[in-house]
């Protein structure tokens, strides 16, 4: 394979410095989804990704266009068969505890994200590494227990944080990392403050303080935002937004994403363990519709792959509702007379139960009679999700190889469908291996056409996503949340 290099020029440095003073303070909500289990540790499930995001930094991170691009990293490169990684790290960056950055801490983060003991999610991303070393104060080797030549795809995943070596056992509260905000006060499940980082690599931010505050449901976020309690909310719907086009205090932008929201049915238990039962449910759904009825159009049908439209991997599929296909899946699988589900749905994300209802119209036809149950917000994550057979859930858009890893691995972590399947397995592990660029889609094609088949996850729409911003923010990116350059925003 020829070598693989990527150089990323420092001019960012200079293009991305705020010119005044940080002034004012930006304030948004975070949705309390594991109440007084929430953390400031980046790789544990209880994480406040809208915290751990302007507190720490990766190696990597996604530029405006969604490519990898400098963050911790200067410039990294790889060996001939892409199993030997090696990062140039970036010089004279500050934790927030006035300690240096430098290789070690590189090493401790990846070791700690690695070790089985630390029993994190973020592990599946990252688990073809065998060996991460120290070549010297600022360069850090990785070794792979296969070729991969998308690694540094996976180092932008939105959990990979530098911490300082070390602080695993107080980075829970303590937030300490590289990033622009530093934090001043943490509070689980109420507001956490957090000041600007006048030492920040990239120069001091534009705002004096930001303010994360714990609001679990939906509506009441929006409230929040037209009351002018918050400034920003990544979540509202497109009957919300109608509400904000109408006045000049806000605007909404309209952001493309590979986020998506859907059902999943547990295929450990029955009847969703019989694969025509999994088909049916999911044949049951008029996606178009859906996207039409939940997003008010604006959204992409997703056929039931997490990998999101404009991804280099995303395979061309077809699923229209077969309400007469999917009552003869049924009545093989032992059930003419239909089925009885539960789904359990929340608000902490608005659009859940309307997906459930809409769901619940369109599959009555297939004999699919759905009780919607609506569980409290607080807790949801940790109570309902990969608990009840049925449950709404959500995902933030990954690379292809991570999200299909993640989501369907046998033995990832947050495997919420329990779905296990030697021949998807396979798959993944050979897409991995493959260096040639096209063999390499085949398979991840492959492996989404196979899931269409077998899954239990029914992902009817990758979201565009409608964010509501108070007029007095200004230089708030309009990208995916995790490549917003949280540093450049200002308010008046």
């Amino acid at each position: 394979m020829k070598k693989l290099i990527t150089m990323v020029s420092a001019i960012a440095l200079s293009a991305g410095m705020a010119a005044a003073e940080p002034s004012g303070t930006f304030r948004q909500a975070h949705e309390l989804g594991f109440g007084a289990q929430s953390s400031l540790d980046p790789i544990s499930k209880g994480r406040v990704f809208q915290i751990t995001e302007k507190i720490m930094s990766r190696l990597v991170r996604p530029g405006l266009d969604g490519k990898p691009q400098a963050d911790l990293a200067t410039s990294w490169e790889a060996n001939e068969d892409a199993t030997v990684w090696t990062f140039k790290l970036r010089e004279g960056v500050m934790f927030h505890d006035g300690s240096t950055f430098e290789a070690a801490d590189v090493v401790y983060s990846l070791n700690r994200v690695l070790d089985p003991e630390s029993d994190s999610p973020a592990r599946s991303a990252v688990k073809m590494i065998t060996e991460v070393k120290a070549l010297d104060g600022m360069t850090v080797q990785i070794t792979l227990d296969t070729p991969f030549a998308d690694m540094p795809l996976q180092l932008m995943d939105y959990r990979l944080r530098m911490l300082n070596e070390g602080s695993g056992d107080t980075i829970a509260m303590t937030g300490n990392g590289t990033g622009p905000f530093k934090v001043e006060k943490f509070d689980a499940e109420g507001t956490t403050t957090l000041v600007a980082n006048p030492d920040y690599w990239e120069g001091a931010p534009g705002v004096a303080r930001m303010e994360v505050i714990g609001i679990a449901d939906g509506q009441a976020r929006l409230q929040a935002l037209l009351g002018g309690q918050i400034d920003m909310e990544r979540g509202i719907t497109a009957q919300q937004q109608v509400m904000l086009k109408g006045s000049d205090k806000f605007n909404v932008q309209v952001i493309p994403t590979g986020n998506w929201r859907g059902l999943v049915f547990r295929t450990d238990v029955e009847p969703f363990s019989d694969i025509r039962v999994r088909q049916a449910v999911r044949m049951a759904a008029d996606r178009e519709e859906l996207v039409a009825l939940v997003l008010g159009g604006e959204g992409v049908v997703a056929c039931d792959t997490p990998v999101e439209p404009n991804d280099q991997y995303r395979a061309a599929l077809s699923c229209p509702q077969d309400i007469e296909k999917a009552k003869a899946l049924l009545a093989e699988a032992g059930y003419p007379d239909g089925i009885d589900i539960d789904v359990h749905v929340a608000t902490l994300e608005p659009t859940w139960p309307t997906l459930a209802v809409a769901y619940q119209e369109q599959a009555a036809a297939a004999g699919i009679r759905v009780n919607v149950v609506q569980a409290p917000t607080d807790g949801y994550w940790s109570e309902v999700w990969m608990k009840k057979d049925v449950a709404a859930t959500r995902w933030n858009e990954r690379p292809a190889d991570q999200a299909l890893h993640e989501i369907y691995l046998s033995t990832a972590k947050w495997n919420e469908s329990y779905y296990k399947d030697e021949k998807l397995d396979a798959m993944l592990g050979d897409a991995r291996r493959e260096l040639d660029f096209d063999k390499r889609k085949a398979i991840y094609v492959a492996a989404q056409e196979h899931l269409l088949e077998t899954a239990g996850t029914l992902i009817p729409y990758t979201v565009t996503k409608l964010i509501g911003v108070s007029s007095r923010v200004s230089s708030l990116d309009e990208v995916k949340n995790d490549a917003v350059r949280w540093h450049m925003i200002t308010v008046e």
